[in-house]
């Protein structure tokens, strides 16, 4: 009978060639039928100017054979942080699917198309929104943040507007990923995939949990 990627995954015989971005599809496929809100949410981390680490619930735009990824203001101080030092781990949890992946490495910028089409994409009134906000920025009231989206809304009208330069996105090119599954009495499944370089090939092991 053939295996499924994940029964592949987890078993102890040779897992030469498995490809952990076509597992991740497929684990990402059950938590989109089963997970009740936000599949796509992850935490993710990067460190201060001082080394202090830093961590926030962000959404997984886009993927692709290379890496995920997450689009935002650069200028908030996860933009400021990870162009400082453009690397990164992130973790999405599925309680639905008593599953995890975890995935560290460094960032690439996406590119100029990239972030175009994902932000035209989007609900006009979320472009308004990241065209407004100032994020991670001190703000004096909620009403002052409404009015600035109202004059704003006005002002474009029925138009179409255009990406702000200041926002963007990443991409992780991860040099680790790893699946994590919940087992009974805490016995849970681990295998983490690690390359040197997104040109090397994938090497895995099975963790203790």
């Amino acid at each position: 009978m053939l295996q499924t990627l994940t029964e592949r995954l987890f078993d102890d015989g040779d897992r030469t060639g498995l490809d952990p971005f076509a597992v991740f599809e497929e684990w990402f496929a059950l938590a989109q039928a089963a997970e009740p809100n936000d599949p796509h949410a992850m935490a993710l981390a990067s460190v201060d100017e001082t080394g202090l680490p830093d961590v926030r619930m962000v959404l997984l735009n886009r993927r692709d054979e290379r890496g995920v990824c997450f689009f935002t203001n650069f200028e908030s101080d996860k933009g400021r942080q990870l162009l400082a030092n453009p690397q990164a781990a992130m973790v999405m949890h599925w309680k639905s699917l008593r599953r995890q992946v975890r995935m560290r490495g460094p960032l690439e910028r996406v590119s100029e198309a990239e972030a175009d089409a994902y932000f035209a994409s989007r609900a006009k009134g979320s472009r308004i929104a990241s065209a407004t906000s100032r994020q991670s920025r001190p703000l004096a009231s909620r009403q002052q943040m409404m009015d600035e989206v109202a004059t704003l809304t006005a002002m474009v009208g029925d138009g179409d507007m255009a990406r702000p330069p200041h926002w963007s996105g990443f991409r992780i090119v991860p040099t680790s990923i790893e699946f994590w599954k919940d087992g009974e009495f805490r016995l849970h499944d681990r295998v983490r995939f690690t390359r040197a370089s997104p040109t090397d090939a994938w090497v895995s092991t099975r963790l203790y949990p």
